[in-house]
């Protein structure tokens, strides 16, 4: 058996052993070891290679940033900052018909710029929104669509877990695609918000016919509440992304400051207590531990395709094609949005990557860009049946049991059904990531 076949068996053997159950570093480290074995009939060999992979993956100082990005994204969950940012929008936007969803876009936005994990949003304001749309006249499906729809801006808005994974296996800049994923997750909220807009409009069986939403009482003005409840969080946002963009930290630096200030803003709204902090702390050890697995399976998984030559072969096959860049683009993207109806979006980025980065660097791609367009596509899987994780999140969040699984993924298409036209926008106008650069 050749190289090559033995690389696309194992592609097969992956994507079976998932399906079976097993967890995806384990299921790439027993195939990546048993594919080595088989490459260079020497067990011993194999064996060197997952030490080698085990040790040089999660070594560098650039690896530092995960742990201190999920600190900072724990500890801004469990302080209810999801909360306020949601007050301040309803406050905002709350009048306007169709406001409560566009209320919960914008501050699932704020929300995602400092957590960069989509299940923390998708929970959060799955507690916070959907109750209070329903309360006014909106739909089960909408009210979970919305909170669906806008959850995913967690992975695009830096900072990103899936953007630094990515970073960590195509080993491009963590800072640079943290600035190229600003603009898309702008464009992305703002396509949410017309979507939100003509759908009550224009589709009222799907979204109910709300209520002018009841005045709020708060105490003192508008501006001290935004003060009292936003400024503290967007001082956070302008430190970790401002100093990343301006030069000032490395983006572990700015994970580190981040984490810090975000206790320090939990501490202050007096809703962190040492107990907390701790629980904190355990669950980002696991967190990480998790994605320490994940980093060294996907080294020693490309370390084995690139022994196959299967890299070398798919892409000389890709370039026959003549599909040029666009069209591979496209290829890859709904290839993704496929997998991602059956697998999560770290499980696909650690298959996938491996084999068509060596085409994308082929092709003279940017691999800043098509980072951006690659945790998209792949985030579009997570809104999507059978395995959709954030619907799974919120249904598992929500206190109405008559609201049905399925009626969450039909709350959820219309956005996704946004997300591919953001897609092919970014696509076709690459500048909306990469202009900041």
């Amino acid at each position: 058996m050749s190289g090559v076949e033995i690389g696309l068996w194992s592609l097969v053997g992956i994507l079976g052993l998932i399906w079976l159950g097993m967890h995806v570093s384990i299921a790439l480290a027993l195939t990546s070891f048993v594919g080595i074995w088989a490459l260079r009939d020497n067990p011993q060999y194999a064996s060197r290679m997952l030490s080698l992979a085990t040790r040089e993956s999660i070594s560098s100082y650039l690896f530092g940033v995960v742990p201190l990005f999920v600190l900072m994204g724990l500890v801004v969950s469990r302080a209810d900052i999801g909360r306020d940012t949601f007050d301040v929008a309803n406050r905002a936007l709350g009048r306007l018909k169709g406001g409560l969803g566009m209320a919960t876009v914008g501050a699932n936005a704020i929300f995602a710029a400092i957590t960069g994990i989509s299940i923390a949003s998708a929970a959060v304001f799955t507690k916070v929104a959907v109750p209070e749309m329903m309360r006014i006249g909106h739909t089960a499906r909408f009210a979970t669509g919305v909170v669906a729809g806008s959850s995913v801006l967690g992975m695009l808005i830096p900072p990103s877990l899936l953007l630094i994974l990515y970073g960590i296996i195509a080993e491009q800049s963590v800072g640079l695609l943290f600035v190229a994923g600003i603009g898309p997750g702008i464009v992305l909220t703002v396509a949410y918000i017309v979507g939100i807009a003509l759908m009550v409009r224009f589709w009222p069986s799907f979204t109910g016919t709300p209520q002018p939403a009841p005045e709020i009482t708060y105490e003192g003005s508008l501006a001290r509440d935004t003060a009292s409840k936003l400024a503290p969080i967007a001082a956070l946002i302008a430190l970790v992304l401002g100093g990343i963009y301006g030069g000032v930290f490395t983006p572990t630096e700015a994970g580190a400051i981040g984490a810090l200030g975000a206790i320090v803003i939990a501490a202050a709204k007096r809703r962190i207590g040492w107990r907390v902090l701790w629980q904190v702390t355990l669950e980002t050890g696991h967190i990480t531990a998790s994605i320490c697995f994940l980093i060294v399976a996907a080294t020693m998984y490309s370390r084995f395709l690139s022994l196959s030559g299967l890299p070398g072969f798919v892409t000389e096959w890709a370039i026959a094609q003549d599909l040029g860049p666009t069209g591979f683009i496209l290829l890859f993207c709904l290839i993704l949005i496929v997998l991602g109806t059956i697998l999560d979006s770290s499980s696909i980025l650690l298959i996938t990557l491996p084999l068509v980065l060596p085409i994308a660097e082929a092709m003279q791609i940017n691999l800043i860009w098509f980072g951006i367009i690659t945790v998209l596509a792949v985030e579009i899987g997570l809104l999507t049946p059978p395995l959709g994780l954030s619907v799974y999140v919120i249904k598992g969040s929500l206190d109405d049991p008559s609201i049905t699984l399925g009626d969450v993924f039909k709350g959820a298409l219309p956005f996704a059904a946004i997300m591919v036209l953001v897609l092919l926008l970014l696509i076709f106008l690459p500048g909306l990531s990469i202009g900041l650069l």
